[in-house]
């Protein structure tokens, strides 16, 4: 998309991932954190954005439970080489969970996909 102003002359080009104004090209800034994979003493583990953490209590958007895996053995190969998606299930997300007792967090390798397995 191209805008000229119909005084001023400038111009104005648009996508999705950025905007360019008189040449200056801008790009947004996702306001999602890290994506993270937290383990809790008894909820489980879950994926998502690390949105806060405060102590044991964090708080993750776009989460989705990890129910099992296969083809990692640990959490850190989770966390860093993904998972078999066919005998793998991982949950839907949710907008926005609150871990109350986080006891590991692990950052997750941008080239690792744990997007939900469900359909």
């Amino acid at each position: 998309m191209t805008t000229t102003h119909p005084t001023k002359g400038e111009t104005m080009n648009a996508t999705l991932e950025t905007i360019t104004i008189n040449g200056v090209e801008y790009a947004a800034i996702s306001a999602a954190g890290p994506e993270v994979l937290i383990r809790t003493y008894s909820a489980g583990v879950h994926i998502g954005n690390l949105k806060s953490r405060d102590g044991r209590e964090v708080v993750l958007t776009n989460a989705r439970r990890l129910y099992s895996w296969q083809g990692a053995f640990t959490l850190n190969a989770v966390a860093t080489l993904g998972v078999s998606r066919s005998g793998s299930r991982i949950s839907k997300p949710v907008p926005e969970i609150t871990l109350l007792d986080a006891i590991e967090i692990i950052p997750v390798a941008s080239n690792v996909d744990l997007s939900t397995t469900e359909e």
